[in-house]
């Protein structure tokens, strides 16, 4: 008698996806572990560059001494996701992230063009499930110019992580947002962007 499974797909580990990169299979590649998938990710353009850059500076600039910030950098949310935000601002000193990545950040900050329903639904799950207290979208196009701020991260069934935010709200122009982590320092949403 022949036993026929269904095909299914397989899904990487952090360690699978570290030896994966060890000999070059994502050699000149943007990549990062979601949920044991490996995601390509769209070439950076000036813009997304750029809108990256003053995003990170002004986050720099609010949060001071006891953070600091990272750029497309891998942050562990768990065995098999290994995102790389456009901006992560990380509670302590770089030390002590010297044998691992870290698993958490006060502040992530997306800059989305091409990505922004993935940013939106994908992404936004994910940091929610890991307890990430303040994401912000940073959008650029030509109509939405703004920063998108999602916070409250709680159980939904519904999201595609079962997890979501709570609160959602648009910052534009000379509003401002004042990060979770530091309430006494806002920022202008002119201040990140381009």
């Amino acid at each position: 008698m022949t036993v026929s499974a269904e095909p299914r797909m397989h899904l990487w580990t952090r360690e699978e996806y570290y030896r994966m990169a060890q000999v070059g299979l994502f050699q000149g590649k943007r990549v990062e572990l979601i949920e044991g998938q490996i995601i390509v990710m769209s070439p950076m353009g000036s813009l997304h560059a750029a809108a990256m850059t003053l995003a990170a500076r002004a986050v720099e600039k609010s949060f001071g001494e006891g953070y600091f910030v990272r750029w497309q950098m891998p942050l562990a949310l768990g065995e098999r996701s290994e995102p790389e935000p456009d901006v992560a601002v990380i509670a302590g000193d770089v030390r002590d992230y010297v044998h691992d990545h870290p698993a958490t950040a006060v502040l992530i900050i997306e800059v989305a063009d091409t990505s922004l329903a993935y940013d939106r639904t994908t992404k936004g799950s994910l940091y929610a499930r890991a307890g990430i207290p303040d994401y912000w979208i940073r959008i650029i196009n030509l109509i939405d110019s703004q920063v998108e701020v999602y916070r409250d991260p709680l159980p939904d069934p519904a999201a595609e992580y079962r997890f979501a935010y709570a609160r959602q709200f648009v910052v534009r122009g000379e509003e401002t947002i004042t990060p979770l982590s530091q309430p006494s320092n806002a920022i202008r949403a002119v201040d990140l962007l381009p």
